[in-house]
């Protein structure tokens, strides 16, 4: 079949939208009908190389729809069904999905590669196969990606806000809560306001945090911050220290998490100040992937028995942790529909990424 979709043909181009093929579902796979994609920081490293992708590719990592078509072999959703789409397949038979730990299912090794799990193409494009972004490419009218990316969720539930759960929201809810282990009565620091740190706030906020501040140089977005739920903010690491060292009386913040836009080696020493004894900074933001070295106090991890953690899809086991965020939106107790900043018809992607790196929006979405 023919769909339109956001291609990227190569390091620091454009996104270029234009009509390509697309091959049915094959065996353990589902054809979907796209109806929001987010605009992830994710597929901003893509066009810089920040993650090393070969092109093309269509890109996009969040999204949700509706499954128009299943191939051989599936049995958990059927024609019809509402899915949030998951960055991160999970077999639910390896070891680390047996152990809960979905978000390292071994075949997440293929998800950097281009082509699906049995590595062939379903994109075609300029007579060229095209690879999808985390085997997913949500910028694109259909897609074809693997039952074990998809998550049934119920058809009550606004698909595009459900989007938003399939990356950003899980990540940094997860960050806080699973991999920082934010609990009652807890300080926490958020470094880097955007759609993952900001619902690493909401995370803080929901597990029982009592100081939750938020740092980031955009006023808009730590305004944005106090909305969701952080009690102060600050504009860089510097000028929390202070803050959060008068409002623990010296005692420190319990977690950190890193979500700014890269990670870079010089944020983990401050990050690491910033909390106290047995305190965890959580390493959510992607770092420049030929970076290799940090430098920080090794008697006071030591001593003070610091730990720095990394997070992938905030430790997350989607098809347990997706429904139950949508819980807690239906609820009433985290915010989706107030994450959107701006929304974008795909045409616009470009413009919704220039928006994003001039911090313009804490989330965009492209609407179908």
């Amino acid at each position: 079949m023919k769909t339109k979709a956001a291609v990227l043909w190569g390091q620091h181009e454009k996104w270029m939208v234009e009509e390509i093929d697309l091959d049915p579902p094959k065996a353990g796979e589902v054809l979907v009908k796209l109806t929001a994609s987010g605009l992830c920081h994710s597929d901003e490293h893509l066009v810089t190389g920040d993650l090393p992708f070969p092109y093309p590719l269509v890109g996009g990592h969040e999204g949700a729809g509706v499954v128009e078509s299943v191939g051989p072999d599936v049995t958990e959703v059927a024609e019809g069904d509402h899915v949030v789409m998951t960055f991160l397949p999970a077999c639910g038979r390896c070891s680390y999905c047996a152990r809960g730990l979905g978000n390292l299912c071994d075949a997440g090794a293929a998800v950097m590669l281009g082509p699906q799990l049995d590595n062939t193409y379903r994109f075609h494009a300029r007579g060229e196969d095209v690879g999808q972004m985390c085997l997913l490419g949500t910028f694109s009218e259909y897609t074809v990606v693997p039952a074990a990316s998809v998550v049934k969720i119920d058809a009550g539930i606004p698909l595009d806000k459900a989007a938003l759960v399939g990356c950003g929201v899980t990540t940094g809810f997860g960050s806080a809560v699973r991999t920082g282990g934010v609990r009652a009565g807890d300080a926490v620091v958020v470094v880097g306001v955007g759609g993952i740190g900001v619902n690493a706030i909401q995370g803080a906020r929901i597990a029982g945090a009592r100081l939750i501040v938020a740092i980031d140089p955009v006023e808009f977005k730590r305004t944005k911050a106090l909305e969701f739920g952080a009690t102060h903010t600050a504009s860089s690491m510097d000028e929390a220290w202070n803050t959060v060292s008068e409002l623990t009386r010296g005692q420190l913040a319990d977690v950190c998490v890193l979500t700014t836009d890269v990670a870079e080696g010089a944020h983990i020493t401050p990050a690491l100040s910033l909390v106290g004894k047995r305190g965890r900074v959580v390493v959510t933001a992607i770092g420049h992937p030929e970076e290799t070295s940090i430098t920080t106090s090794l008697i006071e991890l030591t001593l003070y028995e610091k730990q720095l953690r990394g997070s992938l899809f905030g430790s997350s086991n989607g098809q347990h942790d997706v429904p139950r965020l949508l819980e807690l939106y239906n609820d009433g107790l985290l915010k989706l529909d107030e994450l959107i900043t701006t929304e974008y018809s795909l045409e616009d992607v470009n413009q919704g990424y220039e928006d994003m790196r001039n911090g313009k929006n804490i989330r965009g979405l492209i609407r179908y």
